[in-house]
């Protein structure tokens, strides 16, 4: 038996109120009174606060705190399928700003999204999503307080892509980036990494089998705050996503000009996501995630650091995994449990395509 089809939102006066649950249509980015009934119903009514519901068009952001400076990143969304065990493009879109800010040491504050909608997206997966990133921002602890829609013609893009900016602040004496990774240094990971790309992998039909592995999408900055109220002295923080653990670590070789070698014993995999590698071939340390930190420090401070994760809500299989070694042009050796060892390098391309 067939589906019904779902109605559609159609007509200058909009004979479906949004919540009836139809398609977009090209009315819906024409900036009319359509438009303002979409940002209303599925937008104002989830994500309102006072920036925001000024309705203008800029955001004016409250006086910098004196002795910080703003952090800012940008970034896109374009994962397919928009739904997947553990998250959807919502979600991901938050936390994905969120922790690209906090991996600077700031604390994060504000978003800004644009969301680019495609002419018969259904409109009750669009509240869904808006849902998944409210529940987000509430989570991380932060506000979307401008915002942007925007419609294409059916077939010209894919759905439902965002776009985000994330705004923070930072204590001006933190020196903290890829940059920053020292000798002598410890190298730690937050937890288990590849959850995220074999999560969507599965959510896309790639297995051809149920792996169980639900994304590990999560925001960091409260652990990040965590470790810095702690007084550490940290050098470097970042979030291995695409390209995966792997391809992150030499990223902060080659920017730190260090080599760093890892135990590979010592890095965390889920048994489902090593089990589901081994049968596809592809290699969890190239794999993406999307609530995983690397936290680079002095190693006499490393069990206290560990202490600090195991007791935040992310960090609770947090391990330590290598060590920074001398200056370099910047390598990456693997030590592996046959005591051979082997250089990793970035990857190429992409493993699996579409994952963030």
């Amino acid at each position: 038996m067939t589906q019904p089809e779902l109605p559609v939102i159609d007509g200058p006066n909009c004979p479906l109120p949004i919540h009836n649950r139809g398609t977009i249509v090209l009315g819906h980015g024409s900036g009319g009174q359509m438009t303002h009934d979409l940002i209303r119903d599925v937008f104002h009514s989830r994500l309102s606060n006072a920036i925001l519901n000024a309705s203008n068009d800029a955001a004016k952001i409250p006086e910098t705190p004196s002795g910080k400076r703003l952090v800012v990143s940008t970034d896109a969304h374009i994962v397919t399928p928009l739904f997947f065990a553990g998250g959807d493009i919502g979600r991901l879109a938050v936390c994905g700003t969120v922790n690209d800010v906090a991996t600077l040491g700031a604390e994060p504050h504000y978003l800004t999204a644009t969301f680019i909608l495609e002419e018969g997206f259904a409109i009750h997966e669009l509240e869904l999503i808006v849902d998944s990133f409210a529940d987000a921002c509430h989570e991380a602890g932060v506000e979307l307080i401008a915002a942007d829609t925007k419609v294409t013609e059916k077939g010209k893009s894919d759905k439902l892509f965002i776009s985000t900016t994330g705004f923070g602040w930072a204590e001006s004496r933190l020196q903290i980036g890829g940059e920053q990774a020292k000798p002598g240094d410890a190298v730690i990971i937050s937890g288990p990494v590849g959850n995220h790309g074999i999560a969507v992998a599965e959510a896309r039909g790639n297995l051809g089998f149920s792996s169980q592995v639900c994304s590990d999408i999560a925001p960091l900055n409260h652990m990040v705050k965590a470790l810095l109220d702690a007084n550490l002295d940290v050098h470097v923080l970042r979030d291995p996503t695409r390209g995966g653990l792997a391809t992150t670590l030499v990223e902060i070789a080659r920017q730190s000009k260090v080599n760093i070698q890892l135990d590979e014993e010592n890095i965390p995999v889920d048994k489902p996501v090593r089990k589901t590698c081994e049968l596809l071939g592809l290699d969890p340390l190239y794999l993406a995630n999307e609530g995983k930190l690397i936290l680079i420090l002095p190693a006499e401070q490393a069990e206290q650091a560990l202490q600090v994760m195991h007791n935040s809500r992310y960090g609770g299989k947090a391990k330590l995994i290598g060590k920074v070694l001398e200056q370099s042009k910047g390598q990456v050796w693997l030590k592996t449990p046959f005591g051979t060892t082997r250089v990793l390098e970035m990857l190429a391309g992409e493993m699996l395509p579409r994952i963030c």
